[in-house]
């Protein structure tokens, strides 16, 4: 008995090894409004997300992990480029193409992969706008890719077939491994639709979340429990220009009532379950084509979500409902000691990319203004990590009020400067980690305010970009 454990661990060292020797190949996937929560390896009590459960006990969960900007335009963008919003000029709702987005597609982590010869495959919603005045943006990123946009989610198929998005980008990346030779590394990135309502339907009776046909039914028996936050009194608290955005406009639309909250909440649960189901089967093609060993998976989504919480729907705002994401990084090549770690350091969608980068091997450009994450996998926090990040929100809509802030360990500052005039919040996160009480007014906070206002200010002068600014007539 003793020789076969000996024998199993020299076994164990040499496929490490082995491993270890072959170039990385990443499987990257982006998903819609889903907040942190909402994952049974994040404790939640109904939705079933085994293979996303999976990754995370053979690898690292970051608990608290954020977008610079709480929308899906600007979060993808700061994904493509390594930038925050500020910086990367795209808010999705003003100039959307400026000459200078062209010098950041040079420097996106997809180019830069295929400068080091990896194979890359795009499949999902792009909804980014690039300046495109020669060869199109995701031609030059991607080997192959095949956008699927917000809606329909359900597509109808020249054989008169439907089938849902998920399940398409599903299609597409098993035929993409299945077509990938061994001998070159790859990066697949699929961006799904789910969880993202269609907005757009109203029908009673109907729910908002297009889900894939193979979980029809799935927790029609659930009950779902309420928001937490759910009590009117958590609307009543919000400042009027809240109260009136477009977060209230999409309450009504989905949860004001306890049947269509149920209704679209089983809904939501089912997309979710369908996508990771989705995700199971192009693991299993990396399986089936021998590169598990070496293909390491990031799992993460672009904003969060209200469901019900305050009396909002949707994200936008400063809350961490609306910042908050899951975040997920396995990696087969490391020991098992190094599995199952759930960590606290708040992290970013803005170190996705050099993440990436780090993982392929390729060197991170100094514009990218987040850090690689690859030394959390293997137990090491980076020196000098951050202690607070930058968000911000610069959507160009009557109904969605543009804000800017801090969040540090401690305290959350957001600055709504469209108002007059200009309103703050301040939150202590250790004392009321749910947000309830805004102290920007409070005397006793005056110093942590002007702290959170100047460090604020920073983050804006040093992420702001002189020719943005000038091509938006500021």
């Amino acid at each position: 008995m003793k020789y076969l454990y000996i024998a199993a661990l020299l076994l164990a060292s040499s496929l490490n090894a082995q491993a270890a020797d072959k170039p990385v190949n990443v499987l990257f996937i982006l998903v819609d409004d889903q907040r942190n929560d909402t994952l049974g390896c994040a404790g939640h009590p109904v939705i079933k997300t085994p293979n996303i459960d999976q990754l995370a006990k053979q690898g690292v969960r970051f608990e608290n992990a954020f977008v610079n900007t709480a929308i899906c335009m600007a979060s993808r963008a700061t994904i493509f480029t390594g930038l925050s919003e500020t910086s990367h000029g795209y808010t999705g709702g003003g100039p959307p193409a400026v000459p200078v987005q062209k010098m950041d597609v040079d420097s996106s982590f997809p180019v830069l992969l295929r400068a080091a010869s990896y194979r890359t495959g795009f499949y999902g919603k792009q909804h980014v706008k690039f300046a495109e005045k020669n060869e199109p943006a995701l031609k030059r990123m991607f080997h192959d890719h095949k956008v699927y946009n917000g809606g329909p989610h359900h597509v109808k198929l020249p054989d008169g077939t439907m089938r849902h998005t998920a399940e398409l980008i599903g299609d597409r990346s098993v035929e993409f491994i299945e077509s990938q030779p061994a001998d070159q590394p790859f990066c697949l990135y699929m961006s799904f639709n789910i969880a993202h309502a269609r907005d757009g339907d109203h029908r009673p009776g109907i729910g908002h979340f297009p889900w894939p046909k193979a979980v029809d039914g799935l927790y029609e028996d659930i009950e779902p429990a309420a928001p937490r936050l759910g009590d009117p009194k958590y609307f009543e608290m919000q400042p009027e220009f809240l109260q009136n955005s477009m977060n209230r406009d999409r309450w009504f639309w989905r949860w004001d009532t306890p049947a269509k909250y149920r209704l679209n909440m089983q809904a939501y649960y089912r997309m979710l379950t369908g996508m990771d189901a989705v995700i199971g089967r192009v693991q299993q093609a990396i399986k089936k084509q021998g590169f598990t060993d070496n293909t390491v998976v990031i799992y993460t989504a672009d904003n969060g979500y209200y469901m019900g919480d305050r009396g909002f729907a949707g994200k936008w705002s400063h809350y961490e409902q609306s910042l908050r994401v899951p975040m997920i990084i396995h990696d087969p090549r490391l020991a098992k000691k190094h599995h199952n770690r759930v960590l606290s350091q708040m992290v970013m969608n803005l170190d996705l990319p050099a993440t990436i980068l780090d993982l392929a091997g390729v060197a991170v450009p100094k514009k990218y203004q987040g850090k690689s994450l690859v030394p959390f996998t293997v137990g090491k926090t980076p020196a000098s990590w951050r202690t607070d990040l930058f968000n911000e929100h610069h959507f160009n809509h009557a109904r969605i009020p543009k804000w800017q802030g801090v969040r540090s360990e401690r305290y959350t500052y957001a600055r709504y400067y469209g108002q007059e005039p200009v309103y703050e919040f301040l939150h202590d996160l250790e004392n009321d980690p749910d947000q309830i009480k805004n102290l920007a007014d409070s005397p006793e906070h005056a110093n942590i305010l002007k702290k959170m206002r100047d460090r604020t200010n920073e983050y804006k002068e040093m992420y702001t970009r002189p020719e943005i600014e000038a091509l938006r007539g500021k």
